[in-house]
């Protein structure tokens, strides 16, 4: 992607009313955050991941799995930040990324969002234990939907 391009893309973000846009192409990923919707600056990350990302969505759909009971312990919610389709594992022939009762650290893959045909692995920023899967397999998610409930020390 040429620098002119990438200042274009940045130019017509900057003009919307969006408040993120995550692309991904060859050799590229490119996240637009807006700091603060009131001031509206913009906080621009590009990378050049070591391989594309890709995967194939899961087909079948499963059960919701019963909520792990929940202790005295802090829950935090983690949310979708995108719009796009809730897949719980990478391909149909493997396991779920996470599972309720699954103890899960800063960075692990969570799920995988597909938006506009890019696979988009979603990592989790809190450290503790799933006790509640929200959304369902192969199904659409909006943006800042919970899409799991972790109980946090």
């Amino acid at each position: 992607m040429k620098p002119s391009e990438l200042k274009d893309i940045i130019d017509f973000i900057a003009k919307s009313n969006l408040d993120e846009v995550n692309i991904e192409t060859e050799g590229f990923k490119i996240s637009v955050k807006r700091a603060s919707v009131q001031a509206a600056p913009l906080a621009v990350q590009v990378e050049r991941p070591a391989a594309p990302v890709a995967a194939t969505p899961v087909a079948s759909a499963s059960a919701s799995e019963p909520a792990v009971p929940i202790s005295n312990k802090k829950t935090v919610e983690i949310k979708s930040p995108m719009i796009g389709t809730f897949y719980r594992s990478a391909s149909p022939d493997k396991p779920s990324l996470v599972s309720v009762g699954d103890e899960i650290k800063v960075g692990q893959a969570l799920c995988i969002i597909e938006a506009m045909k890019l696979f988009n692995e979603i990592e989790s920023d809190i450290s503790g234990r799933i006790v509640k899967v929200m959304a369902e397999n192969s199904t659409p998610v909006e943006y800042d939907q919970v899409l799991f409930v972790v109980e946090t020390d």
